[in-house]
């Protein structure tokens, strides 16, 4: 693996939100693995960030509390993070949130759920945004920093687990756009978008839903949360040309 360090030799540090999920989880792994200091940013899940960050490769981690829809505790966030690390050179917008409503039931989507998915897909990543912007102003990567959004490829297809969480996603990769354009050249922005992902609550489904979703996809199968870690790291650490775009790891779902 291709050491990741700042032009100053130092460990970027990296902090992801979300990061008790499944998808942070192995984000998280993977970051601290190719050489970050990871910050496992939680909302309600303090005990399982502390205990994720005691597994972590390497030294320098920590869990802080980053509830995306709480504007005052993302200043505080900021304010720690400047206190323990004095920048952010990578954020990983991966909480978000969902429920399952078939797409022609309307009355399903009740206001409170469609301001909720809304919150904290759209409005979450571009709170983080605009509480870390000092902060990765201040990294030293070469290419600058970097914001990672995870998407969905709901965004594209508009299938998704209900109608809402596909319009969040849409304007999720919308976000990503405008804001590589207003923070460059000092940050990058970039959308990782997944196809469904072979998680621990994905497994608990339905199998022959699940195997329905995969003979969907051309290469065959769900993917791997390692995937999307993958492309993440590659995102951050390889790809320093680019921004405002959307890398998708779907195994070729939108050519069926």
């Amino acid at each position: 693996m291709t050491k990741f360090t700042t032009l100053n030799g130092e460990r970027p540090v990296a902090l992801v939100t979300g990061a008790t999920g499944g998808l942070g989880e192995q984000i998280c792994r993977t970051l601290a693995l190719a050489g970050c200091a990871v910050v496992a940013g939680y909302r309600s899940s303090a005990d399982a960030a502390h205990a994720l960050v005691a597994q972590l490769d390497g030294e320098g981690h920590c869990a802080l509390a980053a509830p995306v829809t709480d504007t005052a505790a993302l200043a505080r966030l900021a304010d720690d993070v400047a206190t323990r690390y004095n920048r952010c050179d990578v954020l990983v917008n991966c909480a978000g949130t969902t429920r399952f409503v078939a797409h022609d039931d309307l009355d399903g989507m009740p206001d409170a759920l469609i301001d909720d998915v809304l919150a904290t897909n759209v409005r979450g990543p571009f709170a983080m945004v605009r509480a870390l912007r000092p902060l990765l102003d201040r990294s030293t990567l070469a290419g600058g920093a970097v914001v990672v959004n995870i998407s969905s490829i709901a965004a594209q297809t508009a299938m998704g687990s209900n109608v809402i969480y596909c319009a969040s996603k849409a304007a999720l990769d919308n976000l990503t756009k405008s804001l590589a354009r207003a923070l460059a050249p000092r940050i990058r922005v970039v959308s990782v978008s997944p196809g469904l992902v072979d998680t621990e609550f994905v497994k608990s489904m339905d199998t022959a839903w699940r195997d329905e979703q995969a003979a969907r996809t051309p290469l065959g199968r769900l993917a791997d949360p390692q995937e999307i870690a993958q492309a993440v790291l590659v995102a951050a650490r390889d790809l320093r040309f680019t921004t405002g775009c959307v890398l998708p790891v779907d195994g070729g779902r939108p050519l069926r």
